[in-house]
C-alpha cells in the first residue's frame, strides 16, 4: 500500500500550517494508486496570500536593484540545473510522462530562467537628448505589483517557468496556482527560489480549484494573470480577469495540423508524426493531432507510421518505456471514447490503443498510441482537441486544400509543413493563420528569447509567453520629460509650449 502524503501551500517561504476544509486526491497515473492529499485553498486564504505578496513587493522586491535581482536569478538557475532530475522524478510520479520527457520539460523551463538572467539589459529604456531646447525624454519600465500564474497539468514545471522567472526578474511578487492533478513539482521549484535568496513572500504557492482561481481573478491587488489551459477556461479567465481591470494573457487549446506534401521525405515525416503525436501521451498543446497528407502519399506515410508505432512500448515512465499513462482515469476514458467511431463514419481505426499491453503494475490510466485514417472536418475526432495519443489522418488533394483546412480551424496554436520545396515552405509560412510554424519541424516551440503563443481561439489577450513580450507583459512603461534649469533661465510665458 502506498503512503499518502499531505501536499500544502507555500506561503512566505514556508509550508502552510493551517487545516484545510477541503482536499483533493493526487494519484500516480502509472499505478492508479493515490499518493497525495492536496489542501485546497478557500477564497479567504487566497486573499491573505495576495496581501502578504503585496507587502513583500512594496517593502522590498520592487526596490531591489537589478544587481540583486540578477544574483537571485543566477543562483536559482544553478539550483534548478543541479536538481532537475529530482524535479523530473516528481513530474513522472504525478503526471505520468516518461522520465526523459520530464527532464526535457525542466530543461526547456530552465532556458527561460537563463533568459531572465539578462534582465538588466532587457529592462533598458530609451533616451533622447534635447528634444526641445534643454529638454530630455526617456522611457523606463516598472513592475506591476502582485501577479498570478495559473498553470495546467500537462507541464507542471515548464509552464510556471515560462512566467515566474521573468515576473520576478521584472520586480513583481508572484502567486502561483498549480494544477490539482500534479502539484508537487511547483512546490519543489518554489523551494529552490527560497534557497536562491528570494525574499519571503515574493513567491507563494496556493493550491486549489475554481474557488481559488476566481479569488485570484477578482482580487484587486492582483494586477496581471498568466494562464495556460483549455480554450473554454482560457476565455473565462480572460473575460473575468479583464472585467476586473487586470492585464491577462490566457493561452488556450489547439488542434495542430502537420501538412505533408508529396515531395517530402516520408521517413522524416513519419518519425515526426510519431514523435509529435504521441510524446507525453499527446497531452501537449503543441502536439500534432491532425496529419494532413497531400495525395498520393497517404498510404505510404501511414504504412511507415504504423511500422514505427508497432515498436513503441507504453508503460510506467520510470521503466524506460516510450510513452506513459494519461493523467487521470477520467481523462483516459474520454480519450478512449474517440476510438468509438460514429455509425456510418467513413473513418477507420487502424491502430486501437485500448488493445495494447502495457509495462506497468497496478491499474494505471493507460491508452497506447492510436491511429485513425480518413478523418474529415465535422467528425468529433477532427473537431475536438482530444489531448491524448490519438493521431488522425486527413487526406487532401492539394496544398491549397490542406492550407484551407488549417486556416478554417478555430484554433491557431502550432502547425508544421514537411516538404523539400523551399518555395512551398515559404508560401506556407506566409499564408498559414497560425502563431507558431514549423518547417520540417513538428513541434515548433520557440526558444526562450522568442515568445510562445498562438492565434485565434488559442490565445486570449495580446501578449505571448516569455521573450520580450513576457518582459513587456510583466512591466508597464513610463515616459519622463525632464528639464533642469540653468542660471540663465527666467521669465514667464503663458503661451502653449512649442518645440523650438
Amino acid at each position: 500500500m502506498s503512503t499518502v502524503t499531505r501536499i500544502t501551500h507555500l506561503v512566505s517561504g514556508s509550508p502552510w500550517e493551517g487545516s484545510a476544509e477541503r482536499t483533493s486526491p493526487v494519484y500516480n497515473p502509472a499505478t492508479g494508486a493515490q499518493t497525495g492529499e492536496l489542501d485546497l485553498a478557500p477564497a479567504g486564504l487566497v486573499d491573505e496570500v495576495v496581501a502578504l505578496a503585496k507587502g513583500a513587493w512594496e517593502s522590498e522586491w520592487r526596490e531591489a536593484s537589478l544587481t540583486r535581482r540578477t544574483q537571485v536569478l543566477f543562483a536559482f538557475r544553478e539550483l534548478l540545473n543541479s536538481r532537475k532530475e529530482e524535479i523530473a522524478a516528481l513530474i513522472t510520479a504525478e503526471h505520468g510522462k516518461v522520465l526523459s520527457d520530464a527532464l526535457g520539460e525542466v530543461t526547456r523551463g530552465l532556458e527561460v530562467a537563463e533568459f531572465a538572467c539578462g534582465i538588466p539589459h532587457l529592462l533598458k529604456g530609451g533616451f533622447s537628448e534635447n528634444v526641445s531646447t534643454k529638454v530630455d525624454v526617456y522611457s523606463i519600465r516598472q513592475s506591476l505589483g502582485v501577479v498570478a500564474v495559473i498553470s495546467p497539468f500537462n507541464f507542471p514545471a515548464m509552464v510556471p517557468l515560462w512566467f515566474v522567472p521573468i515576473a520576478i526578474a521584472c520586480g513583481n511578487a508572484v502567486v502561483i496556482k498549480p494544477s490539482e492533478k500534479d502539484p508537487s513539482a511547483v512546490n519543489a521549484v518554489a523551494e529552490l527560489w527560497r534557497e536562491a535568496g528570494l525574499p519571503d513572500g515574493v513567491l507563494n504557492v496556493v493550491h486549489g480549484d475554481k474557488e481559488a482561481v476566481d479569488a485570484l481573478l477578482d482580487n484587486p491587488d492582483v494586477r496581471a494573470v498568466s494562464f495556460v489551459g483549455s480554450t473554454p477556461i482560457a476565455k473565462y479567465v480572460y473575460e473575468r480577469g479583464t472585467a476586473a481591470g487586470k492585464r491577462v494573457q490566457a493561452l488556450g487549446g489547439a488542434k495542430n495540423h502537420m501538412l505533408v506534401l508529396p515531395d517530402a521525405d516520408l521517413d522524416l515525416a513519419a518519425d515526426a508524426a510519431v514523435n509529435a503525436g504521441f510524446g507525453s501521451a499527446g497531452e501537449r498543446c503543441m502536439a500534432i493531432s491532425a496529419l494532413v497528407a497531400v495525395e498520393p502519399v497517404a498510404d505510404d506515410l501511414i504504412a511507415k507510421i504504423q511500422d514505427r508505432m508497432g515498436k513503441l512500448v507504453t508503460g510506467d515512465g520510470t521503466r524506460g518505456t516510450d510513452m506513459g499513462p494519461l493523467v487521470t482515469a477520467e481523462h483516459r476514458d474520454k480519450v478512449a471514447s474517440y476510438l468509438d467511431l460514429d455509425e456510418g463514419s467513413e473513418a477507420e481505426v487502424l491502430v486501437d490503443g485500448r488493445e495494447a499491453e502495457v509495462d506497468a503494475d497496478g491499474d494505471g490510466f493507460f491508452i497506447a498510441p492510436s491511429l485513425i485514417d480518413k478523418v474529415r472536418p465535422g467528425m468529433r475526432q477532427y473537431d475536438d482537441e482530444i489531448f491524448g495519443p490519438v493521431l488522425s489522418v486527413v487526406r487532401v488533394g492539394s496544398y491549397e486544400e490542406g492550407l484551407k483546412l488549417i486556416n478554417d480551424s478555430p484554433y491557431g496554436n502550432g502547425t508544421a509543413i514537411f516538404t523539400n520545396d523551399g518555395g512551398a515552405a515559404r508560401r506556407f509560412q506566409h499564408e498559414v493563420e497560425v502563431g507558431m510554424v514549423g518547417i520540417n519541424v513538428p513541434i515548433p516551440v520557440p526558444m526562450a528569447y522568442f515568445s510562445f503563443g498562438g492565434w485565434k481561439a488559442s490565445l486570449f489577450g495580446d501578449s505571448h509567453a516569455h521573450g520580450m513580450e513576457g518582459v513587456h507583459f510583466f512591466t508597464r512603461g513610463k515616459v519622463v520629460t525632464s528639464r533642469w534649469l540653468d542660471p540663465s533661465h527666467g521669465g514667464i510665458n503663458l503661451g502653449f509650449p512649442q518645440n523650438t
